[in-house]
């Protein structure tokens, strides 16, 4: 802020003092440079200092009846409201312990009696100024955050645009799991969450990876667009050559996303847990998946969220090949892979959350036949 605004500025001062000719000097000496208001008693100081105009400065004179100005100043300072006002103590103690005292208490300036004009016009307008560039400043600092947080949720909101959209291209190639990915989604944070307090992922799982899971676990079958319509939709059982071919949808997916990241010429963080969800997400636990027959903890974490959530609501989904399972005969089978399909823990975290994951299921079911599936007990 430049000298020139702050001098057109016009600004209010707060003048306490229970001796009447003293209030009337002050007024007359502050008067034409500034607004000037005046309490006698330092009930009346706080009351106008809380007022919707607060004084930009106060002038506290000290020895006052009932209230003291180092009372006033202390309470002043307590409030947020009214802690930033400058004090400037105008009195006629003059030990070095007074003048002490009040800076202890958060003043910035200490004028003893008798006053002279000048000083007294010279340190109210340095201290004004002082005031008003230090508004300034925190002004223009809750205005930066304000855009930095503004700008960070555009980051965000771009990202789930990305991913989303990215999704909708596999969900438009297989109309039957429209909200599969919706479903699945909520699975895997749930998940992640049930987790996030365990020895063996607590490193992994903090809140930013957690909300990471969430956004990238639509892309988890992005792969199949990838994938020819009389193997993706055939409603009977698939030869081997056929099933080698839908096993690539993983591959597939890992490309997709590396070749968006090629076209920015970097690598993109927040597309790593989905290169890692649609790369992996069908590697079991045993060695027995597909594309690279990871086993164990070689298998990335997302992956292993993903797996279950994925084969549970593929369970409970119609498909052209299947009707729904119910919800106990999917949790059956979940069970039955622990420890071959799936890690054992991350097994035993769905069983605690399933009442949960069955809720979704309900929720977001895609036909009169699937929610009729999951409800049933």
């Amino acid at each position: 802020m430049t000298n020139n605004t702050l001098e057109s500025q016009r600004f209010t001062v707060l003048v306490v003092d229970d001796t009447a000719p003293n209030l009337v000097l002050m007024n007359d000496l502050l008067k034409p440079h500034y607004t000037v208001k005046s309490a006698a008693n330092g009930a009346r100081a706080l009351k106008i200092a809380n007022s919707g105009s607060p004084p930009d400065l106060v002038l506290l004179d000290i020895m006052m009846p009932e209230m003291d100005g180092y009372e006033v100043c202390r309470q002043l300072k307590a409030n947020t409201a009214t802690r930033d006002i400058p004090v400037i103590f105008l009195t006629a103690k003059t030990e070095t312990s007074d003048e002490q005292m009040g800076f202890e208490l958060g003043a910035v300036d200490y004028i003893t009696k008798p006053i002279s004009p000048p000083i007294v016009l010279a340190r109210v307008k340095t201290n004004l100024q002082n005031k008003a560039a230090a508004d300034f400043l925190r002004d223009k600092n809750a205005y930066l955050e304000q855009e930095v947080a503004r700008r960070t949720e555009e980051v965000r909101d771009i990202q789930d645009v990305t991913i989303l959209t990215m999704a909708s291209l596999a969900e438009t190639r297989d109309n039957e799991t429209g909200n599969h990915i919706i479903r699945t989604q909520h699975y895997v944070k749930l998940l992640a969450v049930q987790l996030q307090q365990h020895p063996r992922f607590a490193h992994y799982l903090d809140d930013a990876t957690i909300d990471l899971l969430f956004k990238s676990a639509p892309l988890h079958d992005i792969g199949k667009v990838g994938i020819p319509d009389s193997i993706l939709l055939k409603p009977g059982k698939l030869t081997p050559e056929e099933f080698e071919v839908m096993k690539t949808h993983t591959t597939l997916g890992k490309t997709a996303i590396e070749s968006a990241e090629s076209r920015l010429g970097k690598n993109v963080p927040f597309l790593l847990c989905a290169k890692e969800i649609a790369y992996s997400h069908q590697e079991k636990w045993d060695g027995s998946g597909y594309p690279q027959g990871l086993a164990g903890d070689a298998i990335p974490v997302s992956a292993r969220l993903m797996a279950i959530a994925d084969v549970y609501d593929a369970l409970i989904s119609r498909r052209v090949y299947k009707a729904p399972f119910t919800h106990e005969a999917a949790m059956a089978i979940i069970e039955e892979g622990r420890g071959r399909h799936f890690d054992p823990d991350v097994v035993d975290a769905f069983v605690t959350i399933q009442m949960h994951c069955k809720a979704i299921a309900e929720r977001h079911a895609n036909t009169d036949e699937e929610l009729m599936s999951a409800t049933k007990s």
